[in-house]
């Protein structure tokens, strides 16, 4: 059976299992507290070098991480991925810009003020900043349409999840972005989070 090692206050580790639970793909979820360091035991270690969560060890034995690989993998054949390759490549470029512009600003503008207790006022100019950017490019996105690709809901819109809607947990008003509050309200009610 798939094992999923992860902690929920991670968005890259709930988009894992919010793809395993959409496609009911039995797993066992290993909580791992990365708070409290849990991610640097020479058992993690052995599986994940590079100390990160989600990660994850297949059936067959073999480990797998970073989130959005995790979620290619389990969601091979299944209709979160395009079979068009335009819609497909798409939806691959809204997987990597998640993970280098948009997770990379938002999720950290909400670990420090939720996890650190900064104030918005405290943080990096620059930080927030991209925080803005980053929302403003997911809402440009969602002009005029449902999803990011397509007609239907996708991996696209799954990874990208998480940490908007965590976002007003950093200090980001949501209100300030027409297209996704109802985005989230769609993609939440159809994977059922």
């Amino acid at each position: 059976m798939l094992r999923i090692y992860g902690d929920l206050i991670s968005g890259n580790c709930q988009k894992v299992k919010w793809c395993a639970d959409y496609l009911t793909i039995p797993y066992e979820w290993v909580q791992v507290d990365i708070m409290q360091g849990e991610t640097r035991t020479p058992e993690f270690l052995a599986l994940n070098p590079a100390h990160q969560v989600p990660t994850v060890v297949l059936d067959d034995g073999r480990p797998l991480a970073q989130s959005n690989a995790i979620c290619l993998h389990l969601a091979q054949g299944s209709d979160l991925i395009p079979k068009d390759s335009y819609a497909r490549a798409k939806m691959m470029e809204w997987l990597f810009w998640e993970q280098y512009s948009h997770e990379t600003a938002v999720a950290v503008q909400r670990f420090q003020v939720r996890y650190l207790g900064k104030a918005v006022a405290d943080l990096d100019p620059a930080l927030v900043a991209k925080s803005g950017a980053a929302l403003a490019r997911l809402d440009l996105g969602l002009e005029d349409r449902d999803w990011l690709v397509g007609e239907t809901l996708t991996l696209a819109d799954l990874c990208l999840l998480p940490y908007t809607r965590m976002a007003p947990e950093g200090g980001i008003d949501l209100a300030a972005y027409g297209n996704i509050g109802p985005w989230i309200e769609r993609a939440s009610a159809a994977l059922r989070v």
